[in-house]
């Protein structure tokens, strides 16, 4: 394996995105060439201004669709060997993706999870109806999946791209989360989780996960539970 895509879903990011393509361009993933797309959901805020800047792929969406439309759009563009998804925001470090990516470049894994919810890395005290709803949604994943995730939520995911390129991502919002994680265990994927650091920011900040989010989650697993 020879390189990796970092797939950056943006919308209206235009006071943290200089400061996460730096982080993203200083960590070590494990010495792989990265292939950088950034994927634009229609932001209004400037963000598109700051584009100019940055020697990667950027892919635009005239309509704000949500994170998951972003997502499959990146997707259909990613040639790495092994595909990382980064958020925008600055809630998550990349220097968290090493380990991940080296257990799938070992041969150990087609797909690896960074959890926030092991205790043995630094995180921000969640918002306490976040902390129940990823609680319960890991808990719903592992009742009709079988298996023991601990942050089935977490944006840090790695994928071995041959694993996953004939997956058809549906969901246009925050649900891509459960659907992706239901059919890559729906697939036999060898799925891993190891801790990371999360730096959760409220509301205030330009937190756009609600409530409501979790209601689509939950409606998610259950269809491709039995779905595809």
């Amino acid at each position: 394996m020879e390189k990796i895509t970092i797939l950056i879903p943006v919308f209206n990011e235009v006071n943290t995105l200089d400061k996460i393509i730096k982080k993203v361009e200083s960590a070590d993933f494990c010495g792989l060439n990265k292939e950088i797309i950034l994927i634009d959901d229609c932001s209004d805020d400037g963000t598109r201004d700051l584009y100019k800047n940055y020697n990667y792929k950027v892919l635009y969406h005239n309509v704000n669709q949500g994170k998951g439309a972003a997502l499959r759009t990146g997707f259909k563009e990613a040639t790495g060997d092994i595909v990382v998804i980064q958020d925008a925001d600055l809630e998550y470090d990349p220097v968290d993706y090493k380990p991940l990516v080296q257990l799938i470049l070992d041969g150990k894994a087609d797909v690896c999870y960074g959890s926030r919810l092991t205790g043995s890395k630094p995180s921000r005290s969640f918002m306490f109806h976040h902390l129940i709803g990823n609680k319960f949604l890991s808990l719903l994943t592992n009742v009709l999946y079988g298996s023991t995730l601990t942050d089935m939520e977490t944006c840090y995911k790695a994928f071995k791209r041959e694993f996953i390129e004939d997956i058809n991502i549906k969901s246009n919002r925050f649900d891509f989360e459960p659907e992706i994680t239901a059919k890559v265990l729906k697939k036999g994927a060898r799925l891993y989780e190891l801790p990371i650091s999360y730096y959760g920011r409220e509301f205030a900040e330009g937190k756009k996960i609600t409530w409501r989010d979790g209601f689509h989650a939950i409606f998610a697993l259950i269809k491709y539970r039995f779905v595809d």
